[in-house]
C-alpha cells in the first residue's frame, strides 16, 4: 500500500527542519494539523507535508515562521513567487518531491517545461535531478517513502532523458567515429545515469548503441564483430561486488578487447578512480569528468 500519512522524523527526513521545532511550529503557531493514533503518535497528510515544505523553503530565504503561520495556502504560494529570483534550485527541489508525493506526472512535466524555458538540460540534470535522486535514495532507505513513490520519479526522469536524447539525435548531425557502445554488467539495473550519459554523447553528434541494462559480458563479443572503433560505456552502481571488480577488468580485456582494439569507460561510484587510466580503461567518479573528457575528444 502507498504511504500516505507520515510521522513526524519522516517530515524531518523530507524537509530538513528538525522534528523539534516542527513540533514547537506545531504548538505556538497550529502550524500543522496532524491526527494522532490510539497512542498519541502525530501523523500528518500529504497536505501537511506540502505545506511544511513551501514553509520551510521560506523560513531559509530569512522570513519569520510567525508570519509565515499566518498566511493562507494562497499567500503562501504568492510569497513563494515573489521570492524565487529566475528558477530557485531549492524550491524546484521540492516542487518535484511534491509531484512525487501527489504521483503528479502534470506537475512534473510542467515544471520541468518551465525549467527548459531558461535552463538547459545538463543544468537540470545537474542541479535538480542528481540531488533529487540522491535525496529520495536517502529516503527509501529510512523508511520515509513507499517504493511507488521511487519508481514513480525515477520512471519520469528516465523518460525525460529519452525525450531530450532523442530530440538531440534528429537535431545533430552524427560523427563517423567513434561508436560508443552503452550497457550495464549482469545484475546491474540503475539505469539513469546510463541514459543521461547517451543524452551527453548524441548532443555531440556521436553514434551511440544503447544496450541497456543487465548485459552479460559475452554478448559484447557480437558488438566488437560488428563496429569499429568501438569504446564502451557503463556504470558500476552496486555490481559488480567489490572483491569482483579487478576481475571484471580483466575478464573485460581478455574477452572483448584481445583481438580487437576498444576502450570501456566506468562511471558510477564504483569507478575505482584510485586506478589509472589504461589505453583500454577509463574511470569517471563523477559525471562532470565524463563531460569535459567528451568536449576534449569533439575538439580533437
Amino acid at each position: 500500500m502507498v504511504k500516505t500519512q507520515f510521522g513526524i522524523k519522516d517530515l524531518e527526513n523530507l524537509s530538513n527542519v528538525k522534528a523539534h521545532t516542527i513540533r514547537i511550529w506545531e504548538k505556538r503557531y497550529n502550524l500543522l494539523e496532524p491526527d494522532r493514533t490510539d497512542t498519541n503518535i502525530r501523523k500528518y497528510d500529504l497536505e501537511n507535508l506540502k505545506k511544511l515544505l513551501n514553509i520551510a523553503y521560506l523560513y531559509n530565504a530569512g522570513h519569520k515562521i510567525s508570519k509565515l503561520a499566518s498566511l493562507s495556502a494562497v499567500q503562501i504560494q504568492e510569497l513563494i513567487k515573489s521570492n524565487i529570483q529566475g528558477l530557485d534550485s531549492e524550491y524546484m527541489l521540492n516542487v518535484f518531491k511534491s509531484s512525487m508525493f501527489g504521483f503528479n506526472s502534470e506537475l512534473f512535466d510542467t515544471t520541468l517545461a518551465k525549467m527548459l524555458e531558461q535552463k538547459t538540460f545538463r543544468e537540470v540534470f545537474t542541479e535538480i535531478f542528481i540531488p533529487l535522486l540522491n535525496d529520495v535514495g536517502v529516503l527509501w532507505h529510512t523508511g520515509t517513502i513507499d517504493p511507488a513513490h521511487e519508481h514513480f520519479i525515477s520512471e519520469k526522469i528516465k523518460h525525460a532523458i529519452i525525450h531530450q536524447s532523442n530530440y538531440k539525435n534528429k537535431a545533430l548531425q552524427k560523427s563517423t567515429s567513434p561508436t560508443f557502445v552503452l550497457y550495464l554488467p549482469l545484475q546491474e539495473i540503475h539505469e539513469i545515469g546510463l541514459l543521461y550519459a547517451n543524452y551527453e554523447l548524441v548532443s555531440m553528434g556521436y553514434n551511440t548503441l544503447y544496450l541497456g541494462a543487465n548485459i552479460p559480458m559475452e554478448s559484447l563479443r557480437h558488438i566488437i564483430s560488428t563496429t569499429k572503433d568501438t569504446t564502451f560505456v557503463t556504470f558500476f552502481t552496486v555490481q559488480p561486488e567489490n572483491n569482483d571488480l579487478d576481475q571484471y577488468l580483466i575478464d573485460f580485456q581478455n574477452t572483448i578487447c584481445k583481438k580487437t582494439a576498444c576502450e570501456l569507460w566506468i562511471l558510477g561510484r564504483k569507478a575505482k578512480t584510485e586506478i589509472k587510466n589504461t589505453k583500454s580503461f577509463k574511470f569517471f567518479k563523477e559525471v562532470n569528468l565524463f563531460i569535459d573528457c567528451l568536449k576534449k575528444l569533439n575538439e580533437a
